[in-house]
């Protein structure tokens, strides 16, 4: 889980809306420009959102769409995913 939470693209997101919050405290007016910021940190959030899904599907086994970032990959990563189970129950 926690490979999701510290990944980039989530990471980015989450500096960008503190950022954009930080803004609005400075008692700065609401212009056309901090509006096309804030819809660009909600793309932002939506696609690490997104990205972060495609590879829980593609790990469970699911086959991902082309415009997905992790299309192509899916049998890799599902191999992944059986050897990192495989040694966890070896672990316990």
């Amino acid at each position: 889980m926690r490979k999701y939470l510290f990944g980039t693209g989530l990471l980015g997101a989450i500096t960008g809306g503190l950022t954009l919050l930080r803004a609005l405290r400075n008692d700065a007016p609401f212009t056309w420009r901090v509006a096309l910021g804030w819809l660009s940190w909600g793309i932002s959030l939506a696609l690490a959102i997104g990205a972060i899904v495609d590879v829980r599907r593609a790990e469970s086994g699911h086959v991902l769409g082309p415009d997905s970032p992790v299309h192509g990959k899916e049998a890799k990563l599902v191999q992944r995913r059986v050897r990192r189970e495989h040694r966890d129950s070896r672990l316990s």
